[in-house]
């Protein structure tokens, strides 16, 4: 195969278009100076295009309030902020079996330096959480429940409305880490009576590289963790408290909130629904392919609608590091092997040791590609 078939969109999506690209470099040309640091029609300029981007992801996301989007360098950076922000000594966290380590590395940290406690909820066999699971873990200590929308292991999307009302009930804060999710399917804040959400735009928006965002619901308050400059109240050595500016010290990432943007356009353009239907169609393809072939095990399926379009396979006993180097090598596939930064949802599944290949499909796969990968995959399992 002389052109590279690329299967590693749950990481960051590539190719990305070139036309939005070469859009944001011209943007950023003519408005790419400080925001909000000067009274300059381009500063204004960078400030006012910042304003509306905000505009534009609260809609996207169904967010109650722009001025209430935090934009943030990732998911990661806005999961810590949510957290860190947060939680004080002896609150109690409900969080489930797929998380990323995004939230479970934060979580950790302030069970060592906060003495916060947490519990982790499972998921069964087809990777989605119990909403009853979560009821029956809250206790009155429970300050917040945090649940990834979609799994990047397993492609499995979680009941987040049926947890957002069992939330809702109870008066706890609901954080959702839509980084999987968002730009696949629709992601609406408010439907799932989410306090927080978090999203990256590297993946499935298409937008680039360091730029993400935090949403808050109007009753959820998220402490500074960090200080500087932000255009307002300069006098003060007290950092601004009014939103979003609490949150954002320093300059904007004005390329990333451009990007960013306009992804949101091009999405909204090509449709949410269309690029999904066909996403999801490739992936069942591919799972349905691979089921079909001896030796192959397959995890995260069979593949739905109520799936993004990514699942995992292990070809034993070979160690999934050397399945995807054979892929690369010998086909020109990309793909990701390992524990993908959710180590929870591997031990459950038995692959904790060594992990997966996880494929992860993306608006630019083809029905030919699905079809060479099947091909390439019956004769990894042939030969093994």
């Amino acid at each position: 195969m002389d052109r590279q078939i690329y299967l590693d969109n749950g990481a960051t999506s590539w190719p990305k278009p070139r036309e939005q690209f070469d859009k944001m470099v011209d943007l950023f040309m003519q408005i790419g100076v400080s925001p909000g640091r000067g009274s300059y029609d381009q500063a204004v300029s960078a400030q006012e295009y910042i304003r509306q981007a905000r505009e534009k992801v609260a809609g996207f996301f169904g967010g109650p309030d722009p001025e209430r989007v935090i934009f943030t360098a990732n998911a990661t950076d806005g999961l810590n902020l949510a957290l860190l922000g947060t939680l004080a000594p002896g609150d109690h966290v409900v969080t489930t079996a797929t998380e990323h380590n995004s939230v479970l590395r934060p979580l950790y940290h302030l069970q060592k330096t906060r003495e916060i406690s947490t519990s982790v909820v499972p998921f069964d066999g087809q990777g989605i959480i119990d909403p009853e699971d979560i009821k029956k873990t809250i206790t009155p200590r429970t300050s917040l429940v945090a649940v990834n929308h979609a799994s990047n292991v397993l492609g499995s999307v979680q009941p987040v409305a049926e947890i957002g009302e069992i939330c809702a009930a109870h008066g706890i804060p609901l954080l959702v880490d839509a980084s999987q999710s968002g730009g696949q399917i629709p992601v609406n804040m408010a439907k799932m009576q989410a306090s927080a959400l978090v999203f990256t735009g590297h993946k499935s928006l298409y937008g680039p590289t360091g730029i993400g965002g935090l949403l808050l619901g109007p009753d959820f308050t998220i402490n500074s963790t960090r200080f500087g400059g932000t255009g307002l109240e300069s006098k003060s050595l007290v950092h601004t408290q009014t939103f979003p500016h609490r949150l954002e010290a320093g300059t904007h990432n004005l390329m990333g909130i451009i990007g960013l943007s306009l992804a949101i356009d091009n999405l909204l353009q090509l449709g949410l629904e269309r690029l999904h239907d066909k996403e999801i169609n490739l992936a069942a393809k591919l799972y349905d392919g691979l089921d079909e072939i001896s030796g192959i095990e397959l995890y995260g399926g069979p593949i739905t609608l109520h799936h993004v379009a990514l699942f995992s396979a292990n070809i034993p006993p070979m160690h999934p590091d050397d399945l995807g180097a054979i892929l690369d090598a010998d086909f020109n596939i990309a793909v990701r092997s390992g524990l993908h930064c959710a180590p929870l949802v591997h031990e459950i599944l038995g692959t904790g040791g060594q992990g997966t290949i996880r494929f992860s499909l993306g608006r630019f796969n083809t029905e030919k590609e699905i079809d060479l990968v099947i091909k390439a995959m019956y004769r990894i399992a042939r030969r093994n």
